[in-house]
C-alpha cells in the first residue's frame, strides 16, 4: 500500500541510535553525519518504489559527500512478515546495489517510530546541527526506474541548499512509497 509522509517539521531535533549494519559493525546514526549535515533514509529491499530508484539514491548519496553531507539508510520493516527484508537479504541488497553508506537494521522499529517514518523511501535531511530541514522526495520518478532526462534531483538540490545555508527549501514535495511494515503489537 502506498503511503505519503507528512510535511517537513522544520527544526525537529533528530534522534541518534546505534544499530547493526550489513558490514557486521554497529553504527551510530549521527556518526554518519558530514560537517554540513546528514540524510537518514528509511528504505527496504522489497519495495518497488525503492527498487526503482535505488541507483539514484546511491548516486545522490555519493554526490552529497562533496557537499559535506553524510548518508545512512535504515530498514525497519518486519522481516518475519516480509522475509525479503531480512538482515541477510539486506546484505545482498546492499552488495547488489553497491552501497557506499551504512545500511542499518532497525529490528525493534524504535528508530523508525522516533523519526515518524511512514514509507519506503522516506528521507530525513538534517543540517549540521542535526535538525530537520528536508522531508521530501528523491525526485519525481516515483516507480519509474529509468526516470526522465533532466529530472530534477529534489533531495540532492535541497541538501546542497542545506549544506550552504543550514536551511532547507520551504517548498517540498513529499515522498511516496510502500508503507513501513510494522510489527503486530504484543
Amino acid at each position: 500500500m502506498a503511503a505519503t509522509p507528512p510535511v517537513c517539521d522544520f527544526g525537529w531535533q533528530a534522534v541518534d541510535a546505534v544499530l547493526p549494519g550489513v558490514d557486521g559493525k554497529s553504527h551510530s546514526i549521527f556518526g554518519q553525519a558530514g560537517p554540513n549535515g546528514l540524510v537518514v533514509a528509511f528504505i527496504c529491499n522489497h519495495c518497488p518504489y525503492v527498487k526503482a530508484v535505488i541507483s539514484r539514491i546511491v548516486r545522490d548519496a555519493d554526490d552529497l559527500k562533496a557537499e559535506g553531507i553524510g548518508f545512512v539508510a535504515i530498514n525497519a520493516n518486519d522481516a518475519d512478515a516480509y522475509p525479503d527484508d531480512s538482515f541477510d537479504n539486506m546484505k545482498l541488497f546492499a552488495t547488489a546495489n553497491a552501497f557506499t553508506f551504512p545500511y542499518l537494521h532497525d529490528e525493534t522499529q524504535a528508530v523508525a517510530r522516533a523519526y515518524g517514518a511512514v514509507c519506503t523511501p522516506d528521507f530525513f535531511g538534517l543540517n549540521g546541527e542535526l535538525t530537520l530541514q528536508y522531508r521530501g522526495r528523491l525526485d519525481a520518478s516515483r516507480r519509474d526506474a529509468a526516470g526522465t532526462p533532466g529530472l530534477r534531483r529534489d533531495l540532492f538540490e535541497a541538501m546542497k541548499q542545506v549544506a550552504r545555508t543550514g536551511n532547507g527549501p520551504r517548498d517540498q514535495i513529499a515522498s511516496i512509497g510502500c508503507s513501513i511494515k510494522w510489527k503486530e503489537a504484543a
